[in-house]
């Protein structure tokens, strides 16, 4: 089983979102017995708490269940997960610096992103609804060419 770890600073936003769209995906391409996927926060602001209201309305405008309740990242998620994705640089050096060595798994979630490779996810915390969806757009994109590198490298 390929195991996937999408990581953000509270998980309550953007990291619950892209898992809930992977597994969505996953379960498009009948990979479910192939490929699983979680999600996780840097910090430890929302353990046990749901997605943020806004994840949660926009996953289901686009009929994407979600399902998440927020955990911290730990260093065992190295060992646990063959890939792990940062929405931004800064927590990719959290990831880092909890696990004590650069995984050869991770990357920035953007980095499969056709039209911002290489940029970070936003934060829509902050914001209006519209950067909730614009998330979700940059999410759908990065994750769709994510799972075709994932099932090439993999030879699913």
């Amino acid at each position: 089983m390929i195991k996937i770890i999408f990581v953000c600073l509270g998980n309550i936003c953007r990291s619950p979102l892209a898992e809930a769209i992977c597994q969505h995906k996953i379960k498009k391409k009948g990979l479910e017995g192939q490929i699983s996927c979680d999600s996780a926060g840097t910090a430890n602001y929302h353990i046990g708490e749901e997605p943020d209201s806004r994840s949660i309305e926009v996953a289901v405008k686009h009929n994407i269940p979600i399902d998440h309740k927020g955990r911290q990242f730990h260093h065992t998620d190295g060992t646990n997960y063959q890939y792990i994705l940062a929405m931004d640089e800064s927590n990719y050096r959290n990831i880092i610096h909890e696990l004590g060595y650069k995984h050869d798994g991770l990357y920035l979630m953007r980095n499969f992103d056709s039209q911002g490779r290489g940029m970070e996810v936003p934060d829509p915390y902050y914001g209006g609804k519209d950067g909730f969806e614009d998330v979700y757009q940059i999410l759908d994109r990065s994750i769709e060419e994510f799972l075709e590198f994932v099932i090439e490298t993999n030879h699913l």
